[in-house]
């Protein structure tokens, strides 16, 4: 049997642009597509990614962002430009749109040999963000991967078969694929594809990654988009000045 070569989505908060150019750069490397969440939140197209990424997806689960703005949450804890984001992508979504974001299901998900989450393991809206998190989390796995977005930091963490735990970071490379992390028997990881449209790791390019389960491995990609053109409708449609700058700054 052919190994299966999963496309990772998540975080790509209605940034039409970015996950086209994703897909576009995807395209012949995978054969099926999984999503870790927050399809919405900050950007200018929620009701077009939507569409796309449910056509597209085998399995999606939600992020703090789906729940807010479908009204599963308040977004009391968000601050307030993602607040107003919130406020202004609930007016815009159609109620299919909101019902259909009530509905995914909640992480982490079991899904063939390893669990996609949103946030953590052990709570869909923790941030994983260094060793006090990570640490935990991989220590606890009764499988040898994990997915998980919410940072927008590109990358993860791993136990090396000898329990070290070490840092993946995938910055500073060229466009297309950026790296590539062989799976060591033994090994645990966490594994962050990036943002597809909303990077904070100081790399303004779309982000995702391609795992392949035979032998296990996962290919990191970044790739540029159309930025003054998703930029031009945020400014179009009165969104933050805040939230249109930030993209360029990948922060």
């Amino acid at each position: 049997m052919n190994p299966l070569r999963y496309l990772i989505l998540s975080d790509i908060h209605s940034n039409l642009e970015a996950l086209e150019k994703c897909l576009e750069l995807a395209e012949g490397k995978f054969s099926e597509v999984l999503c870790l969440g927050d399809l919405v939140g900050y950007g200018p197209d929620p009701n077009a990614v939507i569409e796309r990424v449910r056509n597209l997806a085998k399995v999606i689960i939600r992020g703090n962002h789906d729940k807010a703005c479908s009204g599963l949450t308040d977004a009391a804890e968000f601050n307030p430009l993602a607040r107003l984001a919130t406020e202004w992508t609930r007016q815009q979504l159609t109620p299919e749109h909101i019902g259909f974001l009530r509905d995914l299901p909640q992480g982490p998900l079991l899904f063939d040999s390893f669990q996609m989450v949103h946030g953590a393991p052990i709570d869909e809206d923790e941030y994983v963000l260094g060793p006090g998190q990570a640490l935990p989390a991989l220590r606890s796995l009764t499988m040898q991967a994990v997915f998980f977005g919410h940072t927008h930091y590109q990358g993860g963490f791993m136990l090396t078969p000898k329990g070290r735990f070490q840092s993946i970071r995938c910055l500073g490379k060229p466009d297309g694929l950026t790296y590539i992390l062989p799976f060591e028997q033994g090994g645990r990881y966490l594994i962050n594809p990036g943002s597809v449209g909303q990077p904070r790791d100081g790399d303004w390019r779309a982000g995702f990654a391609i795992f392949e389960t035979d032998p296990p491995q996962v290919e990191y990609y970044r790739t540029p988009y159309d930025l003054a053109r998703t930029q031009k409708k945020m400014r179009e449609l009165g969104l933050p000045d805040a939230l249109i700058r930030r993209l360029e700054l990948g922060r």
